[in-house]
C-alpha cells in the first residue's frame, strides 16, 4: 500500500520525493507543515544519532527517544502526509556502539534491537545499512549477506506486530563518485532472488552512489560540477543508465547527500527521473545561521557568542572538515551549530533570547521556522512536488 501510493505519486507528478533529516523541532515541525500544506508526500529520514530507542539514550534531535519522535509526528501530521524513516540504521550506526568497539555479532543485535522500537512506534521505511564497519572493509557478498539478515528480521518483526513497512537498501558509503552498472545489477539481483526466495516483498528503494557528497556547508560530489571526474561516466550520462537497471528490477532509486546542490542540478534530479533524495545537515545549518543572524542584528551579541562557543566546544563540525581548509572557527560554530540546540545551556540561551526579541515583537522559533521551511521549500519547487510562484 505505501508502495503503491508513492509509485502512483511518482508516475502522476514526475517529480523526485524529498527526505528530510530532522535536525531539530522546528526542522520537524516545518516538514510536516509543507507536506500538510501543500498535500504532498515527505520522508522524515531519522539517523540513529539523531533519534534512537531508550535503549541507545535516544539522540540528539530534541533529546527525543524513537516513540517520543514518532508519536510527535504521528500526532502533528493532521493529514498523514509524513512517513516516519529510519535512515542508516544498521550495526555501528549508533555512537555507543563504535565507543564500545562491539564485535559484529553484538552490533548486529544492537541494530536489530533498534529496528525492533522503529516498528513498536510506528515507522515505515526503514534503511537497511550494514556499510559501516570498525573491524575491517567487508566486500559486497559479506554486505548483502548482512542486508538479507537485517531485512529478514524487520519484516518478520513487523509480520508480527501487524505493520506495515517498506525497505530501502544501501551496500556502502557515499564516497562523492558513482555507482558502476555491474555493481548495481549484481546487488539488485541478488536482493530480488533473496526476496523471491524467502516470499518477501522486494525493496522500495535502493540507494545509489550518485556524485554527492556534503563537506562543510557545500556538495563536493561529482553531480554539480563542471570538472570531470578521471575514469569516470558524468551523472548526467551514468545515472539514467542506473535508473534503468533500477526500473528493470521495479526497485526506486534513492540519492543521499543532496545538499547545497544549486537550483539547476536540483531541477535536473525530476528530468533524470531521479526517485528520491535526502536532505540533511544544509536545514540544521540553515537555523543556525539563522539563529545567529537574529541575534547579532538585535544587540544580543553576547549571546550569539555563548552560542557559537558552545558549538564549537562540541567538535561536532570535525567530520565535516576538508583536508586543509580555510574555513574559520565560526564557520566550525556554524556546521555544529544544529548538534548543541537540545542540550540545557543552548536552551536556556534561547529563552533568554526569545524574552529579549519578544519585547521587538519577535518571535524567535516562529522567525527559525520560517527560515528552515524556506530552505525545504527550494528542494519542494525544483523536485517538482510544489509548484513555483
Amino acid at each position: 500500500m505505501i508502495h503503491q501510493r508513492l509509485d502512483n505519486f511518482l508516475r502522476k507528478r514526475r517529480c523526485t520525493l524529498l527526505g528530510v533529516g530532522p535536525m531539530s523541532l522546528n526542522c520537524v515541525d516545518a516538514a510536516i507543515e509543507l507536506a500538510n500544506e501543500h498535500e504532498v508526500p515527505m520522508l522524515l529520514i531519522a539517523s540513529r544519532r539523531q533519534i534512537d530507542s531508550e535503549e541507545f539514550g535516544g539522540g540528539y534531535v530534541n533529546n527525543w527517544t524513537t516513540a517520543d519522535f514518532a508519536n510527535y509526528v504521528i500526532d502533528s501530521d493532521k493529514k498523514g502526509k509524513v512517513l516516519l524513516a529510519r535512515d542508516h540504521g544498521g550495526p555501528w550506526q549508533n555512537i555507543k556502539e563504535i565507543e564500545a568497539k562491539f564485535s559484529l555479532r553484538r552490533a548486529m543485535e544492537s541494530a536489530k534491537a533498534s529496528y525492533s522500537a522503529d516498528l513498536e512506534a510506528g515507522f515505515q521505511v526503514l534503511h537497511i545499512d550494514p556499510s559501516v564497519d570498525i573491524h575491517g572493509t567487508p566486500d559486497v557478498d559479506e554486505i548483502l549477506d548482512r542486508v538479507f539478515d537485517l531485512y529478514e528480521f524487520c519484516w518478520s518483526q513487523a509480520q508480527k506486530l501487524g505493520k506495515e513497512v517498506i525497505f530501502e537498501i544501501g551496500t556502502e558509503e557515499q564516497s562523492g563518485s558513482t555507482n558502476t552498472q555491474e555493481e548495481l545489477d549484481y546487488t539488485l539481483n541478488a536482493v530480488q532472488k533473496f526476496c523471491k526466495k524467502n516470499h518477501i516483498p522486494q525493496p522500495t528503494f535502493v540507494v545509489i552512489q550518485c556524485g554527492t557528497r556534503v563537506m562543510e556547508t557545500r556538495n563536493v560530489g561529482s553531480f554539480d560540477t563542471p570538472v570531470r571526474v578521471a575514469d569516470e561516466l558524468p551523472a548526467e550520462i551514468q545515472l539514467p543508465k542506473m535508473i534503468e537497471i533500477c526500473n528493470r528490477y521495479g526497485i526506486l532509486m534513492k540519492e543521499h547527500n543532496t545538499d547545497y546542490l544549486s537550483d539547476e542540478a536540483l531541477q535536473w534530479h525530476p528530468r533524470l527521473g531521479i526517485h528520491a533524495a535526502n536532505v540533511a545537515p544544509e536545514f540544521g545549518v540553515t537555523e543556525t545561521r539563522a539563529l545567529i543572524s537574529v541575534l547579532e542584528e538585535n544587540g544580543l551579541t553576547k549571546l550569539a557568542d555563548r552560542f557559537l562557543k558552545l558549538a564549537y566546544d562540541s567538535h561536532k563540525w570535525e567530520k565535516w572538515m576538508i583536508k586543509d581548509t580555510l574555513a574559520t572557527d565560526r564557520d566550525r560554530s556554524i556546521i555544529a551549530g544544529h548538534y548543541v540546540f537540545s542540550k540545557q545551556e543552548c536552551i536556556d540561551l534561547k529563552e533568554e533570547a526569545h524574552k529579549a526579541l519578544s519585547i521587538k515583537n519577535i518571535n524567535l522559533n516562529l522567525y527559525l521556522k520560517k527560515h528552515v521551511k524556506q530552505s525545504i521549500l527550494r528542494y519542494l519547487r525544483n523536485f517538482r512536488l510544489v509548484r513555483s510562484k
